[in-house]
């Protein structure tokens, strides 16, 4: 039985539990890739079940309260989850008609919004109990990370829709409150639904893609939803500093409509005074380092220090060692170490990755982002940064490296290229690696293989050790916004004994 989180006490007699307490639904936007680990990462620290994710989203119900919510290190965002249901069906009706459905995602169940409301009150007065350091990020002014599509909001609370519209929304409006004062009187009493929908002020933010974005704009949706909110709820717009923000996305493969739990994303780090590589990417690299109690652990290229602020923040007991060749870098990783008070956990030092000042086989965990992009020409010197690595990793060490996409295709190639294939007397297909073939050896190897051999040998090089000692255990494609990148984790299967090619 999994303990109460500390502002969930249990409630006194005849006191009212808390709406938490039966599960609330809720959905994280998350960096494309990374879907699986915020899947296991719900389950892990929220105790979360339903757990289920989609390209972009991962959806959980869990009773947890809002410390263990500000933990995710995965997630981007959090949203208590108002309504998800199939993608809309644009056809070539009138506009009208199809704004209509828009408007139902919001409008059509007003209990939904009762309970949602209710979540989201108790969550913020949780907060507010928190200590200061705690609460910090939620009550910082959002930063416009999303499309604000309320523009014109105000000025068009006092206008109509035109044409047909107009008659649709003014029926439905009447409908509503009918429904709404049946609904409330029934159950809840008007009372109740005045305290859960007060008066609000509120903005839209809207996301749209696939066949709903050919055909109307994201201004257009979010206009039609503000409109139909007002005339429902009463609730004004308000762009800069509102008290309830409301977001939609829909696509070709659901609708979703979501409250944002926390005014800045979850990936907005307390204590990351100037960022570098994305958090989530970094917390990311970090879990798959299989970091223990006491291990050394080494970012050689660490730039602003991102990956190692991530991993001494989770795993506080090892030992941190940053190095870059960069005085700016180096500069710029201090202050946020300070920042973060994590001086005396992280240790950084000036030197190449190619020329550790290092001991054989001195460290257990090497993690790291490679640098990549126009600034960044490695090219085959990553072939003396892998050796150099290899050589101070200890035997069953573990090495994550976030790759570019042509990194990542030259490694492979360069993997298969120093694998040379022969037949053993049983005819089973085996080979072994070595680091040089010259062209006499190349020119020798048959080149007309089965079908199948050629699968047996894909598959075979996935698990053939790179450089001598280094195993690929795991290869994850993820995004980095507009490019994508790989993180590939090794392990060294035993200890180095090949000399690095001069």
């Amino acid at each position: 039985m999994s303990t109460p989180a500390p502002e969930e006490r249990p409630p006194s007699p005849g006191e009212p539990s808390s709406p938490l307490r039966a599960g609330a639904r809720y959905f994280c936007t998350v960096g494309r890739g990374l879907e699986p680990f915020l899947t296991r990462e719900v389950r892990a620290r929220l105790s979360a079940t339903e757990v289920e994710y989609l390209s972009g989203k991962v959806f959980f119900t869990t009773d947890s309260g809002i410390t263990m919510l500000k933990e995710l290190k995965s997630a981007e965002r959090l949203f208590l989850l108002l309504k998800r249901q199939p993608p809309l069906i644009i056809s070539s009706g009138s506009k009208g008609k199809i704004f209509n459905e828009i408007q139902r995602l919001v409008t059509g169940d007003p209990m939904c919004w009762i309970r949602a409301i209710s979540i989201w009150k108790h969550l913020l007065e949780l907060e507010e109990k928190l200590p200061p350091e705690v609460s910090k990020l939620s009550k910082r002014k959002t930063e416009g990370n999303e499309n604000i599509i309320t523009k014109k909001l105000k000025i068009e609370q006092t206008l109509t829709m035109p044409g047909d519209t107009e008659c649709q929304l003014e029926k439905q409006k009447n409908d509503k409150i009918e429904e709404l004062k049946d609904l409330t009187t029934e159950n809840h009493g008007e009372k109740e639904v005045e305290h859960h929908l007060g008066k609000f002020t509120f903005r839209v933010s809207c996301r749209c893609s696939g066949t709903i974005a050919k055909t109307f704009t994201t201004e257009e949706v979010g206009r039609v939803i503000g409109i139909a909110l007002i005339k429902q709820f009463g609730w004004k717009a308000d762009l800069r500093n509102p008290s309830l923000e409301i977001f939609i996305h829909l696509n070709d493969i659901y609708s979703v409509v979501g409250i944002p739990v926390f005014r800045l994303p979850l990936a907005s780090r307390a204590y990351i005074k100037m960022a570098g590589l994305r958090s989530t990417i970094a917390w990311t690299m970090a879990s798959l380092a299989e970091i223990k109690v006491g291990a050394v652990v080494l970012d050689p290229m660490c730039g602003l220090g991102t990956i190692l602020l991530e991993a001494a923040k989770e795993w506080p007991n090892a030992y941190f060692l940053g190095a870059d060749v960069s005085d700016s870098q180096l500069l710029a990783a201090c202050d946020n170490l300070k920042f973060a008070d994590l001086m005396d956990t992280i240790e950084l030092l000036k030197f190449s990755v190619t020329e550790l000042p290092l001991l054989s086989e001195s460290v257990d965990v090497i993690v790291s982002d490679v640098p990549f992009g126009k600034k960044f020409k490695l090219g085959k010197d990553i072939k003396s940064i892998l050796h150099e690595m290899e050589r101070v990793l200890c035997v069953g060490g573990t090495i994550v490296l976030l790759l570019s996409e042509g990194l990542h295709r030259y490694l492979q190639d360069y993997k298969e290229s120093n694998t040379i294939w022969t037949s053993s007397k049983d005819n089973t297909n085996e080979f072994k690696s070595v680091e040089f073939v010259n062209a006499e050896e190349k020119n020798g190897i048959q080149e007309n293989v089965s079908s199948s051999f050629q699968e047996h040998r894909h598959d075979c090089l996935s698990r053939r050790p790179l450089f001598g000692t280094l195993v690929q255990m795991e290869c994850h494609k993820v995004s980095l916004g507009r490019t994508g990148a790989f993180i590939s984790k090794y392990k060294k299967i035993h200890a180095s004994g090949l000399q690095q090619p001069s």
